[in-house]
């Protein structure tokens, strides 16, 4: 009898053992069940702030739900103004040292003066990212108005819908760009028995395109012709850019009507739009070799025998098999019964809404996937892939002083490792331009870029001094591309893509540094973005400096990646030499007189003590250096935050994203949840884009790395579970969130207290677990999943 139970105690130890694999943990597995992301309204877009956006990282629309005649804008992800040229001035090397010298005697007038003459690129306005133009659907010449309007945006399938019912005859038509097929999709559909009379469909630009009409659709061909415009580069005719649309299907009569295309008498159409132009991301410059028109057509040919279902189905798999790899309840989903517009306004006179936070959190992942990944080359610029503009506000371009940074913030935490390669390629292709800058402007080595950039790779000084002399752009550059191998741990990528990159950035910084009055090796001339400072015995604010506080936190955080990076080769002793010792003569961060970190190297006054660039926390995040193991330097970043605040800082949407993420690394849940509602009631469009404003996406992106960062900080070397977790957020779960180490978490919470925790090590490094004063640590092995109790044991 004894034996018996003895040998059904190990039976059942065994059967306990295999219950807790992946494949049979049903009790403990978190619910994977989705929850509705949706946009909705009950109107019509009347401005394009208020239209749905669709994209698949290249090919991007804006669908307005316009009842009569329908507008889509277009954009194709590298269709600028502008062409490639050398911008460098040629004056600077010669005129460094003299330039240098009067900044570190505190001639600052003096020292603009030149750096404007001998500093400033040739040119040094950036041109524009540019619209595609726009397909206008005409369906009826005068409508009465609509009964039972319905226009939404589904996140989960990628699908913009917009249905109605006008004089007996329901109208509904659906949206979505593919990745897969390179391509828009747009099915359009009527009830009326006798079919469509005469829908029109139309390509138009305001500007150098001709569209002409084909027996099945519709072609747009132009190319873009610069005018001669002081410090914007060569006019001529540069890019190149065509679209093709084609009715995919249709049971009726096409007939073609001047440059437009009309449908008689079916009920269901099908039709496939898609663009090119003739840019090469690795040469940066136009290749005229592609003819954009016979790509679009190419593309449109090759799935010309697919059918729709064919298409949605490639479409969902592929769009689903991203967007749901994350799920965020917060609870509250019954507030989706409202229309979006409705609910944020709502929100933004005090209503309580968890589940529009979570949506604005998906949303963010949304954008971020419709606007960096293959089939696109390109990174999001400061529009994602969205702009209805031919001159858009600061060009949609490549701001690196804060803003394409806080693009990719949320990529690999939110499990979207695949939008990080676009800007990967991008900064490779910029190390060529970059090198020729680092040469010709310092007489250095490695490669270096200022604070914005566009497609054809202009890394010298753009803007003005004032706004422009960024040397360290580049180098802060490096941080999403280090932070993409921390949490995929793909060596092949690090030491075959991003540590050539990286030793670059460091190498121009070795040779960019010079020594300081007081022996310490500072960088001049620079800026802190984009503050000024108040030169002292004058009433005048200035921007130039040298040794600001940013450059040496960003000098710490790549020259520790850099060190990273020779633990796993075991190579270049000699240049982590130089690096070591180089660290050992930064100026330190300092606290000022008022117990905010100092800004700048003296202990100016600020001339906007409240000014929306926070640049001299970048030690707090995104980088490493400001933590709770520098106590006074943690305090003394909380007030600068709040001295901000007193001075009307936050004003802008991207500047409150940064906020938030900075109290979760504070680890002040309430504050951190405070500013992320500001986010929505202040910074919000009516169809949840961020507004500077206007309209720039960077702040939808840093508000979704935000959410994420109060529930996962992996940044200290272990996943701390729910670290700023506010009284706000009670109960819910999050499914799918990445840690660094390449590890999955799934973690489910009740009246504000953690109930289980789900781990999965993709790469078999160690784990480390912290949860409100626990601890847990244990080796992994790959693919291992792991499951916690509240007190971190292995359940």
């Amino acid at each position: 009898m004894c034996l018996r139970f003895r040998f059904l105690s190990v039976f059942l130890l065994l059967i306990t053992a295999l219950s807790c694999t992946e494949a049979n943990h049903p009790k403990q597995s978190l619910s994977q069940d989705p929850v509705q992301l949706r946009l909705w309204y009950e109107a019509p877009a009347t401005e394009w702030d208020e239209a749905l956006p669709v994209g698949n990282g290249r090919i991007g629309g804006m669908i307005f739900g316009s009842v009569g005649t329908e507008r889509i804008q277009l954009n194709e992800e590298s269709l600028w103004g502008g062409s490639n040229v050398d911008n460098n001035n040629p004056g600077a090397l010669e005129n460094l040292p003299e330039i240098r010298r009067l900044i570190m005697n505190g001639e600052i007038i003096r020292a603009k003066e030149l750096a404007e003459k001998y500093l400033l690129g040739d040119p040094w306005i950036d041109n524009s990212y540019r619209t595609l133009g726009d397909l206008f659907i005409r369906f009826h010449e005068n409508p009465q108005e609509p009964v039972s309007y319905k226009r939404s945006l589904d996140l989960q399938t990628g699908i913009a819908r917009v249905s109605y019912v006008l004089e007996n005859d329901t109208i509904k038509y659906a949206l979505f760009s593919s990745a897969p097929d390179d391509l828009l999709v747009l099915h359009v559909s009527t009830t009326d028995p006798n079919g469509f009379d005469g829908v029109e469909l139309s390509l138009t630009r305001v500007e150098h395109a001709l569209v002409t009409a084909y027996d099945q659709g519709l072609t747009m061909k132009g190319q873009i012709i610069d005018v001669e415009a002081p410090g914007h580069g060569p006019a001529g005719a540069h890019m190149r850019f065509g679209a093709r649309l084609e009715i995919h299907s249709f049971d009726g009569m096409i007939t073609e009507k001047d440059s437009s295309i009309a449908l008689y008498g079916g009920r269901e159409a099908i039709v496939t739009l898609t663009a090119a132009t003739d840019y090469d991301l690795p040469s940066m410059n136009f290749d005229r070799s592609i003819d954009p028109v016979k790509k679009s057509k190419s593309i449109l040919e090759s799935v010309r025998e697919v059918s729709y279902k064919d298409l949605l189905a490639r479409h969902s798999e592929d769009h689903q098999s991203m967007m749901n790899r994350v799920v965020l309840d917060l609870g509250g989903w019954e507030k989706d019964r409202i229309p979006t517009d409705r609910r944020l306004k709502n929100f933004q006179e005090g209503a309580k809404d968890p589940a529009l936070k979570a949506l604005y959190f998906q949303y963010g992942r949304y954008l971020l996937m419709g606007s960096s990944r293959a089939p696109g080359r390109l990174p999001a610029n400061l529009q994602g892939i969205w702009n209805e503009h031919i001159w858009a506000p600061w060009g949609s371009d490549y701001h690196v002083n804060i803003n394409i940074q806080m693009n990719y913030w949320p990529a690999n935490v939110t499990n979207l490792d695949e939008t990080v390669a676009p800007l990967v390629d991008f900064m490779q292709a910029l190390t060529i331009p970059g090198t020729v800058t680092a040469k010709n402007m310092y007489g250095a080595d490695g490669w270096a870029m200022h604070h914005t950039t566009d497609v054809f790779g202009k890394t010298g000084v753009m803007d003005g001094v004032h706004w422009g002399m960024f040397p360290l752009g580049g180098s802060w550059m490096m941080f999403p591309l280090f932070r993409h191998y921390e949490f995929t741990q793909d060596t092949t990528y690090l030491l075959d893509k991003a540590y050539p990159i990286m030793r670059g950035s460091a190498a121009f910084i070795l040779d960019f540094l010079i020594e300081d009055d007081k022996g310490r090796l500072v960088t001049v001339p620079s800026y802190s973005p984009e503050n000024s400072y108040i030169l002292p015995g004058t009433d005048k604010e200035y921007k130039l400096t040298y040794g600001p506080t940013m450059d040496n936190q960003i000098i710490h955080e790549l020259f520790g990646y850099i060190h990273s990076v020779s633990e796993i080769t075991g190579e270049d002793p000699a240049f982590l030499k130089r690096l070591d010792e180089t660290l050992e003569r930064l100026p330190e961060i300092q606290i000022g007189s008022n117990g905010t970190i100092m800004e700048w190297i003296e202990d100016y006054d600020e001339a906007e003590p409240g000014h929306r660039h926070i640049s001299h926390l970048l030690g707090l995040h995104p980088g490493t250096q400001i933590t709770r193991d520098t106590p006074e330097m943690f305090e003394a970043a909380r007030r600068t935050i709040e001295r901000r605040f007193e001075h009307g800082g936050g004003h802008t949407g991207w500047s409150m994203a940064w906020i938030i993420n900075f109290y979760a690394r504070l680890l002040d849940a309430e504050a951190a949840h405070k500013h992320f509602r500001l986010l929505l009631e202040e910074s919000t469009l009516p169809n949840l884009f961020d507004t500077h404003p206007p309209f720039q996406i960077d702040g939808n992106f840093g508000g979704t790395a935000a959410v994420a960062e109060m529930l996962l900080q992996s940044h200290l070397g272990y996943l701390h579970l729910l670290p700023a977790l506010p009284d706000a957020w009670n109960s819910g779960r999050i499914t799918g969130l990445k840690a660094r180490g390449n590890f999955e978490v799934d973690m489910e919470w009740t009246d504000g207290n953690l109930q289980r925790v789900r781990v999965v090590s993709h790469a078999g490094l160690p784990l480390k677990l912290y949860y409100d004063g626990h601890e847990a640590e244990l080796p992994t092995s790959p693919g291992e999943v792991f499951y916690f109790s509240p007190e971190l044991n292995r359940l």
